[in-house]
């Protein structure tokens, strides 16, 4: 018996009726996902004009005077890019002139910011999606232009520190990424894991951090152990969530701080007479050296000392003392007391901060010249500093401060 032929009007106007279904759900979708995409929620303001650069530096002046201001809770290390400042507060990062202070590009997302850092030239501005810190942005130091992004499992209160790999700390988890944003590693309590026992040890609490080309070095504390343990992940030859390690070997002491890795060492502060502990690519301990008599030592709430660098030093900061090491064997050099902060090179010289100015230091021995008057006012906390050309710019608490000489 032949089926009942549907008259052709019918058809037609039933086929306009799922295409019409059909269009809707395709267009709420479409309206869902623009609602609740990255770039629905996202500001990105470029900048209209070249940068100016800023002024070369020369010899160390007289004295500096104020420039700008800036809040700038959401930047933990001061952040020149390209010839700018880089400033973050709330959910916002903006480049700024360095000489006038005027914004020349903005970045911002409806959701909080958890912390930025700069890596290869790049500015990262990470924010917090729920209860990671995931969502990662770079942009352009001149423009705010936006560059590669990706997924982090990184928890509240992380720091990006370092350039080859950068090291997106934590308390119990870590991982690692190439300057093209490419993960090489992850440690500690991973979120879903490859497969059941890739990470060696459990139920870790990770206290301090240091990177070096290649190396991610976390101080960490772990159930069952006597003491805590110096671990050295090497990301190049770590697959997924299987890390390599360098060395992993408990310190036997507690309250000790991982203050810088080189290529071959790891610099440990060990806890009561202030000590340096050197340690060697295999975790030997090669060298102990006294950190300056008198010293005041503080233990930085983010585990990752206040240092800066240049081609053969690192400078770092006691949280009373400026030390210098040498940058390859880590060997303590000279220091200088009573500082604010580990200093910044200019030109040829040293600007270390302290009370009422900068010391102007010879970075080869330490010797002070003099102290370079700098007003600021009622504070007296700690400072970093960075040089931005001939500009000085400095971090005290949450506010970017730049200074010009006078």
């Amino acid at each position: 018996m032949p089926w009942p032929q549907v008259p052709a009007e019918r058809r037609h106007r039933g086929d306009r009726m799922v295409a019409a279904v059909l269009v809707l759900l395709l267009g709420g979708a479409g309206l869902l996902y623009g609602v609740q995409s990255p770039a629905a929620n996202t500001e990105s303001v470029p900048a209209t004009a070249a940068a100016t650069p800023p002024p070369p530096a020369g010899a160390v002046p007289p004295t500096f005077t104020e420039l700008w201001r800036a809040p700038s809770p959401a930047t933990p290390t001061v952040l020149v890019a390209g010839d700018g400042v880089v400033v973050a507060e709330g959910s916002r990062v903006s480049g700024r002139d360095a000489v006038t202070g005027a914004q020349r590009w903005s970045y911002t997302r409806d959701l909080p910011l958890c912390t930025t850092g700069v890596a290869d030239g790049r500015v990262m501005a990470l924010y917090r999606n729920d209860q990671y810190c995931s969502e990662l942005t770079t942009l352009g130091p001149d423009t705010g232009e936006r560059g590669p992004t990706r997924t982090l499992d990184a928890r509240p209160g992380t720091r990006l520190i370092g350039q080859d790999p950068v090291l997106a700390t934590g308390v119990d988890y870590l991982e690692t990424f190439r300057s093209d944003l490419v993960r090489t590693a992850e440690y500690g309590t991973v979120r879903a894991p490859e497969e059941p026992g890739d990470q060696p040890r459990a139920g870790c609490t990770f206290r301090s951090f240091a990177t070096a080309r290649d190396r991610a070095g976390v101080l960490e504390r772990c159930p069952g152990e006597a003491s805590e343990r110096l671990s050295v992940i090497r990301p190049s030859g770590s697959e997924g969530d299987q890390p390599a390690f360098d060395s992993s070997a408990e310190i036997g002491t507690d309250g000790a701080q991982l203050i810088a890795l080189s290529a071959e060492r790891a610099a440990v502060l060990l806890p009561g007479t202030p000590r340096l502990a050197l340690y060697d690519r295999g975790g030997r301990k090669v060298g102990e050296f006294p950190v300056a008599a008198g010293a005041q030592i503080s233990v930085p709430a983010d585990g990752v000392a206040r240092t800066s660098s240049d081609e053969d030093t690192r400078y770092w900061w006691t949280g009373g003392a400026t030390v210098a090491l040498d940058s390859a064997t880590l060997e303590p050099r000279w220091s200088v007391p009573g500082t604010s902060g580990p200093g910044a090179r200019y030109g040829d010289r040293l600007l270390v901060p302290v009370p009422g100015g900068v010391a102007d230091v010879d970075p080869d021995t330490g010797a002070v010249a003099r102290t370079v008057p700098v007003d600021r006012g009622a504070w007296t906390g700690p400072v970093q500093v960075a040089a931005q050309g001939g500009l000085l710019v400095e971090l005290r608490g949450d506010e970017i401060v730049v200074l010009g000489p006078a």
